[in-house]
């Protein structure tokens, strides 16, 4: 069923045409991910279907009564009241009630003498119960912690811009909407987290469109691909991969058609050619074809960023990490560290958020000192930093000017080409490039962030998030850069796509700062640690699997008494599960007892999960006797 439809529509920003009257549908269930270079108008596009902006012409035809949430880049935020008022900012009633709730136990906790909130929260808590709204305060908890946001009760003004960002996309998941709109939804979060919303997405049964430069999260999500590319929209039917495939075959099919097209008028010109004195007698429609199809536009040559800045001379000496360590407000991010880059490392550093990656990298690029330990530089390094946020741009200076400001021509490969043609390279036509930077969109800005540093000439490049607000166009580039790369290259990332691409070693951060180094890409590194994980943990399961191995004819006394009762101690566990979990919703308000709930409840899971497995064993031991029994008794026979 059709949901909602943008017809004809069209958006343009002083002379670039952003949609020149494009249409399509989304229907109940689609799951869209929409693709294009920065600049193309992607966000935009998100912002005119949530009703945030407009198009200059065209329309968006809606289902009745359709609801949406959604979740821009850089989301709005009221900085007075909690996160959990601010998770339940809302015109949907039942959010409104609980967000109602949280400001009374706010307020009756800041000043319990107050009977006015007093009243209120016992006023509240009853329509709460009528309304069974306890149940999405608890999911709304889950799903901050699991975002990495655990302090409920904190102020909202007190939020870094990553966290922000996750309290949105916490407040966009529990809403209750036909149309989820995400823009940039795994930015800011770490690779843990972005798995778990991969997981949470591709389960989730309302129609959804985003704009991701994930690949990964692209392929596990997204069942439809739309691509704007030079004001027109391509619409795909699959993921990432199949968008790949389909995009190939048409760029294959227009190819032939120009190929057929030139020949068509080669052939045509020398006809016309031949009889020129005979004009008159021609054939009229002959002549009209032939200037028609002369007339058709050949397909626009996409345009690609090329990266081939040269770099410094790099000598032996690198850097030298020896028992560093680091801690703030008594805790230790990092601990007791040690490492040589060496001139071919392509790294990967991965950790949840807050751990110290980044403090890592700056220790290491020696604007921050470690509390021990030493680090040391070679006199040739020339280090290069794409940090997570864009450095100062002064908004009213030109593009061209500010790339003149590293230098007027660079060194390449292939020689010396000019600030200008360097920019063309990376997208920046000659009007952009004489535009203010103000009239970038942000993934323009970045990309112009990123041709600076590599402008530099650097041998060691530092990689902070590199992935955010680039497009794939650019970052499969990059990735090839990289690959011919003469230095070394250290890259903070959430894109397990990136990392498998480029690195060859993995930095993990671990519990107490340590950090631990494993070989290969994200994907060699998340085997081998689910693995390590198994190995040093005894449980039923792994039991379970060691014995299936061994060819057992007859059940022990004890294994028989646990296969009769086994069925029954499952139900006492799926029960407790169940009053755990009616436990959870009574006790949504109380954070510190719904942590000790939380946990109960996983300890439950687990042991439920490792008695199923029991289950399963001593069930195929059963049949495996039972079945020895039947052949034994034909022999006998």
């Amino acid at each position: 069923m059709n949901i909602l439809t943008v017809e004809k529509l069209h958006k343009s920003f002083g002379n670039k045409i952003l949609f020149d009257d494009i249409t399509f549908g989304i229907n109940e269930g689609d799951k869209i991910g929409i693709i294009g270079v920065n600049g193309t108008g992607k966000s935009t596009l998100l912002k005119i279907i949530a009703g945030v902006e407009k198009g200059d012409s065209g329309q968006i035809v809606t289902m009745n009564g359709l609801k949406i949430a959604y979740l821009p880049q850089s989301p709005a935020f009221h900085h007075k009241g909690t996160v959990l008022q601010q998770v339940f900012e809302s015109n949907d009633e039942t959010m409104k009630l609980v967000r109602d709730y949280e400001t009374a136990i706010t307020n009756n906790l800041s000043d319990p003498s107050d009977a006015y909130w007093e009243k209120q929260v016992a006023i509240l808590t009853e329509q709460m119960d009528k309304q069974k709204a306890w149940s999405l305060e608890s999911e709304a908890k889950t799903i901050l912690t699991k975002l990495g946001i655990t302090q409920f009760q904190q102020q909202a003004s007190q939020l870094s811009g990553g966290q922000r960002k996750r309290v949105a996309l916490a407040r966009v998941l529990i809403s209750p909407v036909d149309l989820l709109i995400l823009d940039e939804p795994t930015n800011h979060i770490d690779n843990d987290t972005v798995e778990w919303l991969e997981k949470h997405l591709s389960h989730y049964t309302k129609a959804l469109i985003m704009v991701t430069h994930d690949r990964y999260f692209l392929d596990r999500v997204a069942n439809r691909t739309i691509e704007l590319e030079q004001g027109k929209l391509y619409p795909y039917e699959g993921n990432y991969s199949k968008y790949l495939e389909l995009k190939a075959e048409r760029e294959e099919l227009l190819q032939a058609g120009e190929r057929k097209r030139q020949n068509f008028l080669r052939t045509e010109l020398e006809w016309v050619r031949r009889g020129a004195q005979a004009r008159s007698t021609k054939q009229k429609a002959r002549l009209q074809r032939f200037e028609e199809i002369a007339s058709q536009k050949a397909p626009e040559q996409r345009g690609n960023v090329e990266i081939s800045a040269a770099s410094s001379r790099l000598g032996k000496k690198i850097i030298i990490a020896e028992h560093i360590s680091k801690s703030y407000d008594n805790i230790t991010y990092i601990n007791d560290f040690s490492y040589t880059i060496l001139r071919h490392d392509r790294i990967g550093i991965v950790g949840k958020n807050g751990c110290g990656k980044s403090t890592l990298v700056k220790m290491m690029t020696g604007t921050l000192s470690p509390d021990s330990g030493t680090i040391e530089i070679g006199e040739t390094v020339k280090v290069g930093i794409f940090s997570q946020e864009n450095e100062n741009m002064e908004q009213s200076q030109r593009v061209i000017d500010y790339i003149k400001d590293i230098a007027e021509y660079v060194p390449t490969a292939d020689g010396r080409i000019t600030a200008s043609q360097m920019l063309e390279k990376f997208l920046f036509s000659l009007d952009m490039q004489r535009s203010p930077i103000s009239t970038l969109s942000g993934g323009e800005k970045r990309r112009l962030y990123l041709l600076k540093v590599l402008m530099e000439a650097p041998n060691v490049l530092f990689l902070d998030e590199p992935t955010n607000d680039l497009d794939i166009q650019t970052l499969t580039i990059l990735e090839n850069y990289l690959d011919t790369f003469s230095g070394a290259v250290i890259t903070v990332s959430h894109d397990r796509y990136f990392l498998d691409k480029i690195a060859n070693r993995i930095f993990a951060f671990e519990k107490n700062g340590n950090i631990k180094q494993y070989e290969g890409g994200y994907s060699d590194y998340k085997q081998k640690a689910e693995h390590d994980i198994v190995e040093q943990t005894p449980t039923v399961k792994k039991q379970n699997t060691q014995m299936r191995t061994q060819r057992v004819k007859k059940m022990t006394y004890m294994e028989q008494r646990e296969y009769e009762t086994i069925g029954d101690t499952i139900s006492d566990l799926e029960q407790k599960l169940q009053e755990i979990e009616k436990q959870e919703c009574e006790c949504a308000s109380d954070y510190v007892k719904l942590q000790e709930i939380t946990l109960q409840k996983q300890e439950i899971e687990t042991i439920l999960e490792d008695t199923m497995q029991r289950w399963v064993y001593l069930s195929e031991l059963a049949e495996e006797i039972e079945k020895n029994k039947e052949e034994h008794n034909k022999w006998k026979i």
